[in-house]
Protein backbone atom coordinates (compact mmCIF):
# COMPACT_ATOMS: atom_id res chain seq x y z
CA UNK A 1 0.00 0.00 0.00
CA UNK A 2 1.31 3.10 -0.90
CA UNK A 3 0.84 6.38 0.77
CA UNK A 4 -1.47 9.57 -0.57
CA UNK A 5 0.08 12.58 -2.74
CA UNK A 6 -1.13 15.37 -4.41
CA UNK A 7 0.48 17.64 -6.53
CA UNK A 8 -1.25 21.11 -7.53
CA UNK A 9 -1.43 24.84 -6.94
CA UNK A 10 -1.27 25.98 -3.38
CA UNK A 11 -2.82 28.74 -1.48
CA UNK A 12 -0.46 31.44 -1.11
CA UNK A 13 -1.27 32.11 2.70
CA UNK A 14 -2.81 29.28 4.95
CA UNK A 15 -6.41 28.91 5.07
CA UNK A 16 -7.83 29.18 8.56
CA UNK A 17 -11.45 27.72 8.92
CA UNK A 18 -14.35 30.25 9.22
CA UNK A 19 -16.10 30.62 12.09
CA UNK A 20 -19.32 28.71 10.60
CA UNK A 21 -17.43 25.45 10.40
CA UNK A 22 -16.09 26.05 14.13
CA UNK A 23 -18.21 22.99 15.97
CA UNK A 24 -19.86 23.73 19.26
CA UNK A 25 -18.63 20.76 22.60
CA UNK A 26 -21.90 19.30 22.56
CA UNK A 27 -21.78 18.72 18.80
CA UNK A 28 -17.97 17.52 19.18
CA UNK A 29 -18.90 15.40 21.79
CA UNK A 30 -21.63 13.43 20.02
CA UNK A 31 -19.57 13.17 17.08
CA UNK A 32 -16.83 11.58 19.39
CA UNK A 33 -19.22 9.09 20.48
CA UNK A 34 -20.97 7.89 17.38
CA UNK A 35 -17.14 7.25 16.03
CA UNK A 36 -16.69 5.23 19.13
CA UNK A 37 -19.71 3.02 18.31
CA UNK A 38 -19.44 3.26 14.75
CA UNK A 39 -15.90 1.25 14.96
CA UNK A 40 -17.31 -0.91 17.02
CA UNK A 41 -20.82 -1.58 15.51
CA UNK A 42 -20.48 -0.78 11.29
CA UNK A 43 -17.57 -2.30 8.98
CA UNK A 44 -15.96 0.32 6.84
CA UNK A 45 -18.50 3.06 7.33
CA UNK A 46 -17.15 5.99 5.13
CA UNK A 47 -18.67 8.37 7.45
CA UNK A 48 -15.13 7.68 9.57
CA UNK A 49 -12.52 6.87 6.60
CA UNK A 50 -13.22 10.16 5.15
CA UNK A 51 -14.05 12.34 7.96
CA UNK A 52 -17.33 13.55 7.19
CA UNK A 53 -18.69 16.44 9.49
CA UNK A 54 -22.26 15.00 9.29
CA UNK A 55 -21.89 11.80 10.94
CA UNK A 56 -24.12 12.90 13.86
CA UNK A 57 -26.51 14.67 12.01
CA UNK A 58 -27.01 11.78 9.58
CA UNK A 59 -27.04 9.02 12.03
CA UNK A 60 -29.74 10.83 13.89
CA UNK A 61 -31.67 10.55 11.01
CA UNK A 62 -31.26 6.57 10.53
CA UNK A 63 -28.79 7.67 7.70
CA UNK A 64 -25.23 6.17 7.16
CA UNK A 65 -23.04 5.65 4.41
CA UNK A 66 -20.93 1.86 3.60
CA UNK A 67 -18.05 1.61 2.25
CA UNK A 68 -18.32 -1.77 0.42
CA UNK A 69 -15.11 -3.66 -1.29
CA UNK A 70 -12.48 -2.61 1.08
CA UNK A 71 -10.51 0.57 1.98
CA UNK A 72 -7.85 0.96 -0.80
CA UNK A 73 -8.28 3.01 -3.70
CA UNK A 74 -6.60 1.65 -6.99
CA UNK A 75 -6.95 5.60 -8.07
CA UNK A 76 -4.84 8.25 -6.41
CA UNK A 77 -7.72 11.49 -5.88
CA UNK A 78 -6.28 14.52 -4.62
CA UNK A 79 -9.18 15.26 -2.33
CA UNK A 80 -9.54 11.93 -0.74
CA UNK A 81 -7.96 10.34 2.44
CA UNK A 82 -8.86 6.77 1.52
CA UNK A 83 -5.78 4.77 1.07
CA UNK A 84 -4.13 4.08 -2.53
CA UNK A 85 -2.86 0.66 -3.15
CA UNK A 86 -3.52 -2.64 -4.12
CA UNK A 87 -6.73 -3.91 -2.55
CA UNK A 88 -8.16 -6.91 -1.14
CA UNK A 89 -10.14 -9.53 -3.47
CA UNK A 90 -13.87 -8.87 -2.44
CA UNK A 91 -15.86 -10.48 0.56
CA UNK A 92 -19.01 -11.45 0.35
CA UNK A 93 -19.08 -11.99 4.44
CA UNK A 94 -19.05 -7.71 4.64
CA UNK A 95 -22.38 -7.87 3.12
CA UNK A 96 -23.90 -9.85 6.56
CA UNK A 97 -22.00 -7.55 8.21
CA UNK A 98 -24.06 -4.25 6.75
CA UNK A 99 -27.51 -6.13 7.29
CA UNK A 100 -26.48 -6.36 10.88
CA UNK A 101 -25.64 -3.33 11.36
CA UNK A 102 -28.77 -1.94 9.42
CA UNK A 103 -31.13 -3.99 11.97
CA UNK A 104 -29.10 -2.93 15.27
CA UNK A 105 -29.00 0.39 14.51
CA UNK A 106 -32.67 0.76 13.04
CA UNK A 107 -31.59 2.17 9.62
CA UNK A 108 -33.84 4.02 7.32
CA UNK A 109 -31.74 4.76 4.81
CA UNK A 110 -28.41 3.58 3.82
CA UNK A 111 -25.84 4.70 1.08
CA UNK A 112 -23.29 2.10 -0.40
CA UNK A 113 -20.19 3.19 -2.18
CA UNK A 114 -16.55 1.88 -2.31
CA UNK A 115 -13.10 2.88 -3.49
CA UNK A 116 -12.10 2.69 -7.45
CA UNK A 117 -11.65 -1.07 -8.01
CA UNK A 118 -10.19 -0.61 -11.10
CA UNK A 119 -7.81 -4.50 -10.03
CA UNK A 120 -12.03 -6.25 -10.90
CA UNK A 121 -12.95 -7.48 -14.57
CA UNK A 122 -16.39 -5.90 -13.58
CA UNK A 123 -15.22 -2.73 -11.48
CA UNK A 124 -16.93 -4.54 -8.24
CA UNK A 125 -20.72 -3.90 -10.21
CA UNK A 126 -21.50 -7.23 -9.48
CA UNK A 127 -20.56 -7.04 -5.47
CA UNK A 128 -23.01 -3.69 -5.13
CA UNK A 129 -25.70 -5.16 -7.42
CA UNK A 130 -25.54 -8.24 -4.96
CA UNK A 131 -25.68 -5.81 -1.54
CA UNK A 132 -28.72 -3.90 -2.52
CA UNK A 133 -30.44 -6.97 -3.59
CA UNK A 134 -29.42 -8.61 0.04
CA UNK A 135 -30.61 -5.46 1.19
CA UNK A 136 -33.89 -5.27 -0.60
CA UNK A 137 -34.49 -8.80 0.14
CA UNK A 138 -34.01 -8.67 4.55
CA UNK A 139 -35.51 -4.95 4.72
CA UNK A 140 -37.75 -3.98 1.99
CA UNK A 141 -38.03 -0.74 3.79
CA UNK A 142 -34.74 0.51 3.87
CA UNK A 143 -33.86 2.95 1.04
CA UNK A 144 -30.67 2.90 -0.92
CA UNK A 145 -28.64 5.12 -2.59
CA UNK A 146 -25.55 3.78 -4.67
CA UNK A 147 -22.44 5.94 -5.02
CA UNK A 148 -20.33 4.31 -7.25
CA UNK A 149 -16.98 4.70 -9.42
CA UNK A 150 -17.29 5.34 -12.94
CA UNK A 151 -16.63 1.62 -14.12
CA UNK A 152 -14.29 3.00 -17.03
CA UNK A 153 -16.87 3.95 -18.75
CA UNK A 154 -18.47 0.34 -19.16
CA UNK A 155 -21.95 0.11 -19.89
CA UNK A 156 -22.62 -3.32 -19.13
CA UNK A 157 -21.24 -2.84 -15.42
CA UNK A 158 -23.19 0.20 -15.12
CA UNK A 159 -26.58 -1.87 -16.40
CA UNK A 160 -25.56 -4.87 -14.20
CA UNK A 161 -25.77 -1.84 -11.37
CA UNK A 162 -28.91 -0.08 -12.15
CA UNK A 163 -30.94 -3.43 -12.55
CA UNK A 164 -30.42 -4.55 -8.42
CA UNK A 165 -32.87 -1.59 -8.48
CA UNK A 166 -31.59 1.37 -5.79
CA UNK A 167 -33.56 3.94 -4.78
CA UNK A 168 -30.64 6.11 -6.12
CA UNK A 169 -27.80 6.31 -8.53
CA UNK A 170 -25.21 8.69 -7.28
CA UNK A 171 -22.03 9.63 -9.52
CA UNK A 172 -20.05 12.26 -8.55
CA UNK A 173 -18.71 14.26 -10.94
CA UNK A 174 -16.66 16.42 -7.99
CA UNK A 175 -14.68 19.16 -9.63
CA UNK A 176 -14.66 21.13 -12.56
CA UNK A 177 -13.11 19.83 -16.18
CA UNK A 178 -9.81 22.34 -15.25
CA UNK A 179 -9.24 20.55 -12.44
CA UNK A 180 -9.20 16.90 -12.81
CA UNK A 181 -5.70 16.63 -13.43
CA UNK A 182 -4.86 17.00 -10.11
CA UNK A 183 -7.96 16.66 -7.99
CA UNK A 184 -9.22 13.26 -10.10
CA UNK A 185 -6.52 11.35 -11.18
CA UNK A 186 -7.42 8.61 -13.60
CA UNK A 187 -10.62 9.81 -14.27
CA UNK A 188 -12.33 11.91 -17.34
CA UNK A 189 -14.48 14.52 -17.02
CA UNK A 190 -16.61 13.45 -20.25
CA UNK A 191 -16.86 9.56 -18.42
CA UNK A 192 -18.52 10.62 -15.77
CA UNK A 193 -21.11 12.82 -17.41
CA UNK A 194 -21.44 10.22 -19.90
CA UNK A 195 -22.23 7.69 -17.06
CA UNK A 196 -25.16 9.76 -15.92
CA UNK A 197 -26.66 10.02 -19.38
CA UNK A 198 -26.31 6.14 -19.72
CA UNK A 199 -27.72 5.95 -16.70
CA UNK A 200 -31.32 7.50 -17.80
CA UNK A 201 -31.08 5.71 -20.97
CA UNK A 202 -30.83 2.01 -19.14
CA UNK A 203 -33.86 3.81 -16.69
CA UNK A 204 -35.70 6.93 -17.41
CA UNK A 205 -37.29 7.12 -13.91
CA UNK A 206 -33.81 5.90 -12.22
CA UNK A 207 -33.27 8.60 -9.63
CA UNK A 208 -29.75 10.00 -10.37
CA UNK A 209 -27.65 11.97 -8.47
CA UNK A 210 -24.09 14.12 -8.72
CA UNK A 211 -21.86 16.07 -6.17
CA UNK A 212 -19.87 18.66 -6.49
CA UNK A 213 -17.22 20.21 -3.84
CA UNK A 214 -15.92 23.97 -4.04
CA UNK A 215 -13.01 25.45 -2.68
CA UNK A 216 -10.08 24.08 -5.04
CA UNK A 217 -9.45 26.49 -7.08
CA UNK A 218 -12.88 26.65 -9.55
CA UNK A 219 -14.24 29.78 -11.07
CA UNK A 220 -17.89 30.63 -10.17
CA UNK A 221 -17.89 30.45 -14.05
CA UNK A 222 -16.36 27.35 -14.41
CA UNK A 223 -19.56 25.60 -11.93
CA UNK A 224 -22.10 27.37 -13.48
CA UNK A 225 -20.61 25.39 -17.03
CA UNK A 226 -20.86 22.25 -15.04
CA UNK A 227 -24.51 22.89 -13.73
CA UNK A 228 -26.04 23.18 -17.57
CA UNK A 229 -23.84 20.57 -18.18
CA UNK A 230 -25.19 18.78 -15.18
CA UNK A 231 -29.59 19.64 -16.04
CA UNK A 232 -28.53 18.76 -19.90
CA UNK A 233 -27.58 14.96 -18.74
CA UNK A 234 -30.90 15.48 -16.88
CA UNK A 235 -29.54 14.75 -13.21
CA UNK A 236 -32.34 15.20 -10.98
CA UNK A 237 -30.50 15.72 -7.81
CA UNK A 238 -26.98 17.99 -6.88
CA UNK A 239 -25.23 18.26 -3.66
CA UNK A 240 -23.07 21.11 -3.26
CA UNK A 241 -20.64 21.45 -0.38
CA UNK A 242 -16.96 23.12 0.73
CA UNK A 243 -13.86 20.62 -0.25
CA UNK A 244 -12.04 19.99 3.81
CA UNK A 245 -8.35 19.11 3.85
CA UNK A 246 -9.18 15.15 5.52
CA UNK A 247 -5.32 14.96 5.29
CA UNK A 248 -1.86 16.81 5.50
CA UNK A 249 -0.92 14.79 1.94
CA UNK A 250 -4.62 15.66 0.27
CA UNK A 251 -4.97 19.08 -1.98
CA UNK A 252 -5.08 22.22 0.13
CA UNK A 253 -8.02 24.13 0.66
CA UNK A 254 -7.52 27.57 -2.03
CA UNK A 255 -10.31 29.19 -0.16
CA UNK A 256 -13.54 28.74 1.89
CA UNK A 257 -17.09 29.94 0.15
CA UNK A 258 -19.03 31.58 2.78
CA UNK A 259 -22.89 30.51 3.19
CA UNK A 260 -24.02 33.59 1.33
CA UNK A 261 -22.06 32.24 -1.72
CA UNK A 262 -23.51 28.82 -1.48
CA UNK A 263 -26.61 30.24 -1.57
CA UNK A 264 -26.44 32.52 -4.62
CA UNK A 265 -24.73 28.80 -6.33
CA UNK A 266 -28.09 27.50 -5.67
CA UNK A 267 -29.98 29.66 -6.93
CA UNK A 268 -27.60 29.54 -9.91
CA UNK A 269 -27.78 25.82 -10.21
CA UNK A 270 -31.95 25.98 -9.73
CA UNK A 271 -32.08 28.44 -12.25
CA UNK A 272 -29.97 26.15 -14.93
CA UNK A 273 -32.71 23.74 -14.01
CA UNK A 274 -31.28 21.49 -11.65
CA UNK A 275 -34.67 19.86 -9.83
CA UNK A 276 -32.90 19.19 -6.27
CA UNK A 277 -29.89 21.34 -5.19
CA UNK A 278 -28.61 21.13 -1.58
CA UNK A 279 -25.82 23.84 -0.85
CA UNK A 280 -23.80 24.37 1.90
CA UNK A 281 -20.68 24.60 3.17
CA UNK A 282 -21.19 21.14 5.08
CA UNK A 283 -23.43 19.50 2.74
CA UNK A 284 -21.89 16.12 1.64
CA UNK A 285 -22.57 13.65 -0.79
CA UNK A 286 -24.87 11.46 1.27
CA UNK A 287 -25.82 14.28 3.36
CA UNK A 288 -29.74 15.03 3.39
CA UNK A 289 -30.52 12.38 0.11
CA UNK A 290 -33.26 11.30 2.12
CA UNK A 291 -35.46 14.47 2.22
CA UNK A 292 -36.46 13.72 -1.44
CA UNK A 293 -38.26 11.04 0.01
CA UNK A 294 -40.23 13.76 1.56
CA UNK A 295 -41.26 15.31 -0.29
CA UNK A 296 -44.27 13.27 -1.33
CA UNK A 297 -45.60 16.48 -3.66
CA UNK A 298 -42.70 16.03 -5.61
CA UNK A 299 -42.77 15.39 -9.60
CA UNK A 300 -40.53 12.34 -8.71
CA UNK A 301 -42.60 10.97 -6.30
CA UNK A 302 -44.17 8.38 -9.44
CA UNK A 303 -40.49 7.26 -9.42
CA UNK A 304 -40.35 6.75 -5.62
CA UNK A 305 -43.80 4.71 -5.44
CA UNK A 306 -43.68 2.23 -8.83
CA UNK A 307 -44.20 -1.11 -8.30
CA UNK A 308 -41.45 -3.66 -9.40
CA UNK A 309 -42.93 -5.18 -12.23
CA UNK A 310 -42.48 -1.74 -13.88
Amino acid sequence: MTTKSAAAPSPTSPQRLPEWFRQNPGKLKATKALSQLLEMEVPNSICQEARCPNRSECFAKGVLTFMILGTVCTRNCGFCSVAHGKPMPPNLSEVEKILASIEKLNLKFVVLTSPNRDDLPDGGATHFAYTVTQIRSRFPDVRVEVLIPDFKGSMKDLETVVASRPDVLNHNIETVPALYKWVRKGSLYTRSVQLLKNVKSIDSKMLTKTGLMVGLGETEDQLRSVFKDIEGIPVDILTLGQYLKPDKNSLDVMRYYHPDEFAALKKDAEAAGIRYVFAGPNVRSSFLAEHVFEDLASPLHAALTRTPSE
